[in-house]
């Protein structure tokens, strides 16, 4: 059975929230929403999701449907909060760009006096990097994204927190298209664990612009048949997953 490149990344964001118990999923993107959904049904099945707005959901829907069927609960913005603060959320973002200590860049390119390139501004990842555990979601690994030195610090880094004394820091994974990455290398420096089927570890040095920490890489793990049948009949049989990541 062929398996794609989307339906890897899938599972890899996927363990990302394995047996993280009664926390709140906050997936940003298409992959991860779709990896947290799969979580749900399989490793982690107290995860609490929710409908993108204010209702938690009894069971995932699948990408691209409106919400339907039974609701567990009503979760307003102000209560989200109240999870961010107390550690009990645990959330997949994009990032504009990182770095080797896992500073991430979401709010501009270019110097702070004349930027190039306005993005989407800090948002909530301050308060996620240094209260609960964050992992990171890049659809294009290249070395736009994965740069020496972000422009504007976003989501606190290893470095970083390690100097402020962020004990409830939490940075863990990066899945990219093309591998999974941790932060496991001296001083918390960025690691590459497995690289995806296909796709050797001279490739994803040349599409990052620092060096990584490569020690045992592993090939990054293919799905079963009970999650491809969930990926594929249950939670996204339009195939939305190709769109973010071609097959």
């Amino acid at each position: 059975m062929d398996i794609t490149r989307a339906e890897i990344c899938t599972v890899a964001c996927a363990d990302t929230w394995r047996d993280a118990g009664e926390v709140l999923a906050s997936p940003i993107g298409l992959i991860p929403g779709l990896g947290a959904r799969l979580a749900r049904l399989t490793t982690a099945p107290d995860l609490l999701l929710t409908d993108g707005e204010a209702v938690l959901l009894a069971e995932p829907t699948p990408l691209g449907a409106e919400a339907d069927g039974t609701t567990e609960g009503w979760m307003p913005y102000r209560r989200v909060l109240d999870l961010v603060a107390g550690g009990q959320r645990r959330v997949m973002m994009g990032a504009s760009q990182l770095d080797r200590y896992g500073n991430q860049n979401i709010s501009r390119i270019g110097p702070w006096d004349r930027p190039k390139v306005q993005l989407i501004g800090v948002r909530g990842a301050p308060g996620n990097t240094v209260n609960h555990t964050t992992n990171y979601w890049v659809a294009r690994h290249s070395k736009r994204i994965f740069v020496e030195s972000v422009d504007l610090v976003s989501g606190v880094g290893h470095d970083r927190a390690r100097r402020a004394g962020a004990r409830f820091h939490d940075v863990r994974v990066v899945v990219t298209d093309l591998a999974v990455l941790d932060f496991t290398g001296p001083d918390g420096a960025m690691r590459l664990r497995s690289v995806h089927p296909g796709v050797a570890v001279e490739e994803v040095q040349e599409r990052t612009g620092f060096p990584l920490v490569v020690d045992e890489v592993e090939q990054t793990r293919l799905p079963t048949e009970h999650e491809l049948e969930l990926i594929r009949d249950v939670l996204d049989p339009a195939k939305l997953r190709d769109q973010e990541v071609p097959a």
